[in-house]
């Protein structure tokens, strides 16, 4: 298991705030469209639209946000993302037709984003030698306060009023604002000066444009445990449903108790590409037993089902270091929160793109899809060794040159 609290003040209070907004965003990740399409009536159709459009608009915001957070201070950019998500969220009661739910939930995702990348500088400046590690003790963080969400938002489901729906929106709401007050206790980082330069450096820099765009096609892995399985188990094996949930569980512990451990051996761009090698094929051997699972007695597709999750989410660990690590080591300090805000491209479109390639290919096509789709996490970890290289050397020049101009501006 990983360490219970941080080593200091502020980390502490990172991680309070963390738990506390992870407990909402739990109960909204578990019943949230359920609430727009059971409560507030919604056709599952606008909905589906509604939160594609959301990923959309939410990409750019990250990086703008986190640009704002480098210039003008991390902690105070972040609050402010996070009570404009706590107004967003508040206003879901009062979203009963199409356009006022895309408008509150645009608002909502785009605050989410842009808390994300504003969130950075402070992981970096508060998170000791390894904010890499640090950010993967977060991680294991949110899967607890994720998990414990679920809990509150199984009885709300359980329930199906209409009341219990909308405490359900409210307790998320709370979660955001209280969130957002724990970071009074959080010292304020004094912003970096630049170094000269592009404003905006981070989207010239090709090779971490490429780290973005690998790091995104592997993240389409996460939809894999939450679309792709529950859909394969109910409709093309026999397992029982309550291995839906199996699953969830088990890759939860699996993060809670390992991230920080799978962490802690990924300490350098070179180490964090190799993870990216290990980690695509590892989710090409689980999704290749997923495949097989198919059309196999019930204790059988449940053997392999689990046996996949387990190797999937080893997988899963050693990308997210991975990312943890390449993004923050090859991000300049002064332009972290941009840099992070660019990375986060990756995932966002992860985000709205994955679940319907995956449901188009392993769902719709049906196991040789799940095949196609391991190769290409294989493809995009072996490729993930080159683009750090390169990364690498194009950070360490652009150092070089900026060492350079100061000592000839100290001359």
């Amino acid at each position: 298991m990983p360490q219970l609290l941080p080593d200091t003040g502020p980390q502490r209070v990172l991680a309070g705030s963390n738990f506390v907004y992870t407990v909402g965003s739990g109960l909204y990740l578990t019943a949230g469209v359920l609430y727009f399409t059971q409560a507030a009536h919604l056709p599952a159709g606008q909905v589906g639209l509604g939160l594609g459009i959301a990923g959309f608009i939410s990409l750019a915001l990250g990086i703008a946000v986190g640009h704002l957070a480098d210039r003008h201070g991390a902690r105070g950019i972040y609050a402010a993302t996070l009570i404009v998500q706590a107004l967003a969220t508040a206003g879901f009661v009062l979203a009963d037709s199409f356009w006022p739910f895309v408008l509150v939930v645009c608002t909502a995702a785009g605050a989410k984003a842009a808390g994300i990348a504003a969130r950075s500088p402070l992981i970096r400046h508060y998170g000791g030698d390894r904010p890499q590690e640090f950010r993967a003790y977060l991680r294991a963080v949110t899967n607890v306060g994720i998990s414990l969400g679920a809990l509150g938002a199984g009885w709300v489901v359980q329930v199906g009023t209409l009341t219990a729906y909308q405490l359900m929106v409210i307790g998320n709401a709370i979660a955001f604002v209280v969130s957002a007050a724990l970071l009074v206790f959080l010292p304020p980082v004094t912003p970096l000066p630049t170094t000269g330069g592009p404003r905006w450096i981070a989207l010239q820099d090709r090779p971490y444009l490429l780290l973005t765009t690998l790091d995104g096609i592997m993240a389409i892995q996460f939809k894999v445990l939450t679309v792709a399985i529950p859909l394969w188990i109910v409709g093309a094996t026999t397992a029982p449903h309550w291995l839906i949930s199996g699953t969830m569980l088990t890759g939860t512990v699996i993060v809670v108790a390992f991230q920080v451990r799978a962490s802690r051996n990924i300490d350098s761009p070179a180490a964090g590409g190799n993870a990216y090698r290990r980690a695509g094929i590892a989710f090409l051997i689980a999704c290749s037993m997923i495949s097989m699972s198919g059309g196999i007695p019930a204790w059988a597709a449940a053997t392999l089902l689990i046996t996949a999750v387990v190797i999937h989410t080893v997988g899963e660990l050693w990308h997210s270091a991975a990312g943890f690590e390449v993004s923050f080591a090859l991000a300049p300090r002064h332009a972290t929160g941009q840099y992070l805000g660019v990375f986060g491209l990756g995932a966002g479109l992860a985000e709205a793109l994955g679940p319907g390639l995956l449901i188009w290919l392993c769902i719709a096509w049906g196991r040789p899809g799940w095949y196609v789709v391991g190769a290409m996490f294989a493809l995009t970890g072996l490729a993930a060794p080159l683009a750090v290289r390169w990364a690498q050397n194009h950070y360490d020049a652009r150092q070089a040159h900026f060492k350079a101009a100061e000592n000839v501006s100290a001359a």
